[in-house]
């Protein structure tokens, strides 16, 4: 594996509330933040960093994302947790961090709201279904 690992959305929100380095990376597209909602870390006292992976409506990688990252404090020796809507585009983000020096970039699995069922909606898995702490943007 190419980055630190793969965690469940509680294990995720363990990190985040427990470690006091750990920082949430939500890396969808502006869009998704202002329609779907996002991670709400208030009762926290962190803040999500909200840094694209790729652009919207054009889907092109953002060519700074670790620039970005690393202009937003993040180090390399911090737990990184990189969330996006279903688990897969964060993977990508874990890969850069890792590959820029982060040694703890990690996965956050299903994502914010989870891949598209049977029936071809989402949100029957990921951060929002399990009810851990959002608000809508």
């Amino acid at each position: 594996m190419s980055y630190a690992g793969d965690l469940t959305p509680q294990e995720a929100w363990k990190i985040i509330t427990e470690d006091p380095t750990a920082v949430l990376v939500d890396c969808r597209t502006s869009a998704e933040w202002s329609y779907v909602g996002v991670p709400d870390l208030t009762g926290t006292g962190k803040e999500t960093l909200f840094i694209e992976w790729v652009s919207y409506p054009d889907g092109a990688r953002n060519s700074d994302f670790v620039g970005q990252l690393r202009a937003a404090g993040v180090s390399d020796d911090q737990r990184v947790v990189f969330l996006c809507r279903s688990g897969q585009r964060s993977i990508g983000a874990a890969q850069a961090a890792t590959a820029d020096g982060v040694a703890k970039a990690y996965n956050v699995l299903d994502g914010f709201e989870g891949a598209v069922d049977a029936d071809g909606h989402r949100g029957a898995v990921g951060w929002k279904a399990l009810g851990l702490p959002w608000r809508q943007s």
